[in-house]
């Protein structure tokens, strides 16, 4: 699957996320937020004008969302523009159970907002013997790097491979190596490894 594959399934699938801002106390506040398109350009939601999380997203202009369906998640963070009343119409016509909540020109309390940058992670454990994880990103954020990594002091004891849930370490090369799209980012590996050779990043 590629990025495209992946916002389709966060809006046409999954649709409803919760999405994380900072509250005017200082802490995080999450909502349910469905998310109404896609494009190459991002991913497009609304909300009204008059409420606390409007003036939160014109305010902070980023946020954190996370979504899941039938073991299925999507999670993503960056930067979020509003584009006021531009695929507005859009959103009305691909989404009809909103007209119900805005009928008529109520519409025109909402104004639409995408999320044009940036990066997370598609994370699948509908088969729990062999998950999948991938990497997304929208427009040019800063690359994220994370996940555990083996260095150069490796041995090849083979240790971080016996204590690995989903055997996702290729043991066959020196030093190992840890296939990024299984693992589960536990870190068992790194804790038996008596070299210190596998290193956490992001």
């Amino acid at each position: 699957m590629n990025r495209n594959d992946y916002l389709k399934l966060l809006v046409e699938d999954i649709h409803s996320t919760t999405v994380a801002t900072i509250g005017a106390d200082g802490h995080p506040q999450t909502r349910t937020i469905d998310m109404m398109l896609w494009d190459e350009r991002g991913v497009y939601f609304l909300t009204a004008r008059g409420k606390a999380l409007y003036a939160q997203f014109m305010e902070q202009k980023y946020i954190a969302l996370s979504a899941t369906k039938d073991k299925k998640s999507v999670s993503l963070r960056g930067r979020v523009q509003n584009i006021g009343s531009e695929k507005l119409d859009e959103i009305f016509e691909e989404n009809p159970y909103m007209q119900q909540i805005y009928p008529g020109n109520t519409r025109s309390a909402l104004e639409v907002f995408r999320l044009y940058e940036a990066s997370g992670e598609y994370f699948d454990i509908s088969d729990p013997s062999h998950v999948t994880r991938d990497s997304i990103v929208i427009g040019q954020p800063e690359p994220v790097v994370s996940g555990y990594f083996v260095g150069d002091r490796c041995i090849g004891c083979k240790l971080c491979y016996s204590v690995c849930p989903q055997k996702c370490i290729d043991i066959s090369a020196r030093p190992v190596v840890i296939d990024q799209s299984r693992c589960l980012h536990c870190g068992r590996c790194a804790e038996i490894c008596p070299k210190q050779a596998i290193e956490k990043r992001g």
